[in-house]
């Protein structure tokens, strides 16, 4: 299970949430086969889906992140609910590409540079809501950091890191995301800002054995920070066959026809988490009968 924690300033002006989703990008790896730096960009959308996932008020809410960038990998969409369960999928899954000058996987060469980062929130309102940034980096940080600076007015700082094992199973993945409040005085940001100078990156923290609590007490050593809330995440799919008969159904009467006269089974598979709802041809027929 992945492990989020949020934790608040003792003065009230900024908080954080960290996220250790090891468990969560893993459980993606072993649902999609990715490669290695799919791994890493879906890895990250998905701990980013999380973390904005618990900051949601409602039960019933969630968020979802799309990236449409000009890269390999084409669109990357993650989705999470309030709890922070969050699912994942990739339109490109393979794609092979160089080591960065860094010499690590080359998240930026896969996602791409140009483009836009799209975020929907369903949070109970007729219509949900959803805001729209330019990609700024293809790193995905950076690209959340900018969307909230941008379409939410709110100054953040977002880090987030997956490390590949040489056998492409996931070594742990993580990351956190500071939010200033409005009124936040100077002397925080600056001890925000000393706090970060020479933070290791999310997966030197978690490779080495620290935990959410260590990492967020770590990116906010300069302050006195209270404990807000716990939990406990998964990488967790809603999908159902009753929600695939209601898509079924909305194709419509001929199509349905179509599908039922073909003599074929129909078969559905969820992007997100690949299992197969098969339909035969008297499934289908129920469906119309059901749609009249």
């Amino acid at each position: 299970m992945g492990n989020i924690v949020r934790y608040i300033t003792e003065d009230g002006s900024a908080f954080i949430v960290c996220a250790d989703t090891t468990d969560i990008v893993k459980r993606m790896e072993e649902i999609h086969k990715p490669s290695a730096v799919v791994t890493a960009a879906l890895g990250r959308l998905l701990t980013a889906s999380s973390m904005m996932g618990v900051m949601l008020k409602g039960k019933d809410d969630s968020v979802t992140l799309r990236l449409n960038g000009d890269g390999p990998a084409g669109s990357l969409i993650a989705v999470s609910d309030s709890d922070g369960n969050a699912r994942g999928y990739v339109q490109n899954k393979i794609v092979e590409i160089p080591l960065n000058d860094k010499g690590k996987l080359d998240v930026r060469g896969a996602v791409g540079t140009s483009g836009y980062l799209y975020v929907m929130k369903d949070i109970g309102l007729k219509e949900p809501f959803i805001g729209t940034t330019e990609i700024v980096s293809g790193e995905i940080a950076e690209d959340i950091t900018n969307y909230f600076a941008v379409s939410e007015q709110t100054p953040s700082v977002c880090a987030l890191g997956v490390l590949v094992n040489p056998d492409l199973t996931v070594n742990c993945a993580g990351g956190f995301l500071i939010q200033l409040l409005p009124g936040c005085p100077e002397e925080t940001i600056s001890a925000i800002e000393k706090s970060l100078e020479d933070i290791p990156s999310v997966t030197q923290m978690l490779s080495g054995g620290m935990t959410a609590d260590d990492i967020a007490k770590r990116a906010l050593k300069e302050l006195k920070i209270d404990k807000l809330d716990e939990s406990t995440a998964a990488y967790k799919c809603n999908c159902s066959r009753k929600r695939v008969e209601a898509a079924l159904i909305s194709t419509g009467k001929e199509a349905l026809k179509d599908m039922a006269e073909s003599g074929e089974d129909t078969k559905v598979e969820c992007h997100f988490c690949d299992k197969v709802y098969i339909f035969n041809s008297e499934d289908i027929n129920s469906l119309i009968e059901n749609s009249l």
